[in-house]
């Protein structure tokens, strides 16, 4: 396989566009930062302790698109004709979700300036936000449309379809040393083949080694009246996003990153005793119903933003 990036010696290298030709293009790019409900209800009540974080994290954006070419090595400097980042709150599933558009003419495209204008936008909404709360989660930031250029035109939808093959998202990875504590987030995780996620204290040789939830499940309780629900709160392992339950079998193969393949074993539990705290405080948990449950078939190392997918 040819890099453009490398020369005959293997030696960095910035492509030559010059013989390519000016064209007008377009690039847009999206993400989402997961912040909690304690930052949800600052921004409703206008509390933020560092005033409009929209304002800001939106110029940051565009500042930081115009100086993608001194911060990623080779990549080529843009004229940039158009720069805006729009924003939604879902205060119902608690994150923020941005999407950039970056237009300009030149010989080559402007993918790199808007992923850069939403990464930045987001990272700006977590700094002016981390001292309500410290577990927000960077997600799902993607090109999802691209126009002009030798190539053509390119959107996500029309690349992968609607999940068709069953792809989710890790959202959040949580881990606790001992049994019957809260399980914290972790940014990553080691998992052990035949055994589970390293540290974690309901790791072992059987078949519940790691457990999964989705965050769909998760925002069910929440009809209840529950408020506040942070990611491991039903004691799941893998908080995961846009996994159909229906494809969802025993014997189902995930595969997570570029190497874990999990094997699902159970899907949902009996709570101990009386129930967990959430079951007694509104009569149901959820848990046991969508939890899900699963060998570890083939180890390494997983993180939040890893790519799902459900094995053929």
């Amino acid at each position: 396989m040819d890099f453009s990036h490398l020369n005959d010696e293997g030696l960095p290298q910035m492509v030559d566009v010059s013989q390519k030709d000016v064209t007008h293009r377009v690039a847009k790019a999206s993400g989402r930062i997961y912040v909690g409900y304690k930052v949800m209800a600052a921004i409703q009540n206008s509390d933020m302790p560092k005033g409009d974080i929209f304002t800001t994290a939106k110029l940051a954006g565009i500042m930081a698109a115009k100086k993608t070419s001194e911060l990623i090595p080779l990549c080529h400097n843009i004229f940039l004709s158009y720069i805006d980042i729009s924003y939604s709150v879902n205060q119902e599933e608690g994150y923020i979700e941005a999407t950039s558009e970056v237009r300009t003419n030149a010989q080559t495209g402007a993918e790199m300036e808007a992923l850069t204008a939403v990464l930045i936008f987001l990272e700006t909404i977590y700094d002016m936000c981390k001292a309500i709360e410290k577990h927000m989660v960077i997600t799902d930031v993607r090109v999802i449309e691209k126009k002009g250029g030798k190539s053509g035109d390119w959107s996500l939808d029309g690349a992968f379809g609607k999940n068709d093959r069953g792809l989710g998202r890790v959202v959040s990875i949580n881990i606790s040393k001992q049994k019957g504590t809260p399980k914290q987030p972790a940014d990553e995780a080691l998992l052990i083949k035949d055994f589970g996620i390293e540290g974690d204290a309901h790791a072992g040789a059987g078949h519940r080694q790691v457990s999964l939830l989705d965050v769909s499940s998760i925002r069910k309780m929440e009809k209840y009246g529950l408020k506040g629900l942070c990611f491991g709160k039903f004691a799941e392992n893998i908080t995961t996003e846009g996994l159909d339950l229906s494809r969802i079998d025993i014997g189902t193969r995930l595969k997570i990153g570029n190497d874990v393949v999990l094997e699902i074993s159970q899907i949902g539990k009996k709570c101990h005793g009386d129930g967990c705290e959430i079951a007694r405080t509104v009569g149901g948990c959820i848990m046991p119903r969508e939890g899900l449950f699963a060998r570890v078939l083939k180890g390494g190392k997983i993180k939040v933003g890893d790519c799902i997918e459900v094995m053929a």
